[in-house]
């Protein structure tokens, strides 16, 4: 077969990537896994990472030698990263498994790039490419899958999940971002040994499942998760009814043109109940501002018909997702700059009314009057001041 090579991008041509490359030495790495898939695919470059057949101290000496600051991430597996000016890359010894108990490996550092790219979990990441040359070796016929496309697992598909269960979520990410053909090894292996999911821990789930969301159209993938048995697994709250709630809302953000968010999207596939989106946040080990985000959007069903007063009273990212969950329009707001309440507690005090309570109540009853009359302007706030006050 003739050799294939990858087509050169900015990355490829950044200056502190040949610093290492001269640090490291060509013959003793290759560019390897997303940086390439994505460069063949012609999709933007993220993270770049390299296989070296160096084992992790001599990554270490000479990253010092050459004035680059190496960070041990993951020294006793074998990675260090390198701190560059244009972003850091991951540098991890050739690797080859020795067991493995679906969570997590026990390695041995390998010699040959094949044994490495054998341990990997799909053939489209375990191609590799010349640092100099940019020749790509392809082991496991990586380029033809990704010409189809199709996500295939290396080697046996039950084998690679038992090794580390969270393929079976890798496995539907990659399909649904790259609109792959279905591989019945792959989708049957998944199906199979789904229930295994429930022994990972929960933030690597969570990092999984929120990728799927924030892909551009995730809602097949879903579906084919939920038939599968794989979404049951790990949102069990979602169901049909859910994926229907996620369908809508896809359609809602096309019509508008709204970029995808994870939580959004998890708001659509749990049911409108504060209760269980406390439940499912706590479960999935989400961020303090992320479990906010999810609890607020669960009580959708309150929405108040004026979009200025949601906006006003939830921000302008509450209310835009609130909104698309209903499917209704956000134009009356996108351009809308929400306004200060023109009154202080301290003007109510100088009325002859105690600090406390009462002043608190006063501010929110001209509050909601201000808001049911379209926010009007300072003297208008006066009058529902004084109005207020009266005996």
């Amino acid at each position: 077969m003739d050799s294939v090579s990858l087509p050169a991008a900015d990355w490829t041509n950044r200056e502190d990537l040949a610093t290492l490359v001269t640090a490291l030495g060509s013959h003793n790495m290759r560019w390897v896994g997303g940086a390439v898939r994505d460069t063949l695919l012609g999709l933007p470059v993220k993270d770049i990472d390299v296989a070296t057949k160096l084992h992790p101290d001599t990554v270490m000496k000479r990253l010092a030698e050459a004035d680059i600051r190496a960070i041990p991430t993951g020294i006793e597996h074998g990675t260090v990263t390198a701190v560059l000016p244009m972003g850091n890359v991951e540098i991890t010894t050739l690797r080859k498994d020795v067991a493995t108990d679906g969570r997590r490996a026990t390695i041995a550092f390998a010699e040959e790039w094949r044994d490495d790219a054998a341990r990997r979990d799909f053939t489209i990441n375990a191609m590799f490419t010349h640092p100099v040359t940019l020749e790509i070796s392809d082991y496991f016929d990586g380029l033809a899958d990704l010409v189809i496309p199709r996500v295939r697992f290396i080697g046996d598909a039950r084998e690679r999940i038992r090794e580390d269960h969270l393929r079976i979520l890798r496995y539907y990410r990659f399909q649904a971002r790259l609109g792959a053909a279905l591989d019945e090894a792959a989708e049957d292996a998944c199906a199979q040994l789904a229930p295994m999911l429930k022994g990972l821990s929960r933030e690597r789930i969570a990092m999984e499942l929120l990728a799927i969301l924030a892909l551009p159209d995730p809602h097949a993938t879903l579906a084919r998760m939920q038939e599968k048995g794989v979404l049951p697994v790990i949102l069990p709250e979602a169901g049909e009814s859910g994926l229907a709630s996620l369908e809508n809302l896809l359609k809602a953000e096309e019509k508008q043109d709204a970029a995808p968010s994870a939580i959004r999207r998890l708001a659509a596939l749990l049911p409108p109940d504060r209760h269980v989106a406390e439940q499912i946040a706590a479960r999935l080990r989400l961020s303090g501002s992320q479990r906010k985000h999810l609890m607020r959007l669960a009580t959708r069903s309150s929405v108040p018909d004026d979009p200025h007063a949601l906006a006003y009273r939830e921000g302008m990212i509450i209310a835009r997702d609130l909104l698309l969950l209903k499917s209704l329009s956000s134009d009356l707001i996108e351009s809308w700059q929400i306004p200060e309440f023109p009154l202080k507690g301290g003007e109510i005090v100088a009325r002859e009314v105690g600090a406390g309570p009462e002043v608190a109540r006063i501010l929110r009853m001209v509050e909601d009057r201000w808001i049911a009359e379209g926010f009007p302007d300072r003297n208008r706030v006066a009058q529902m001041l004084d109005d207020a006050l009266k005996p």
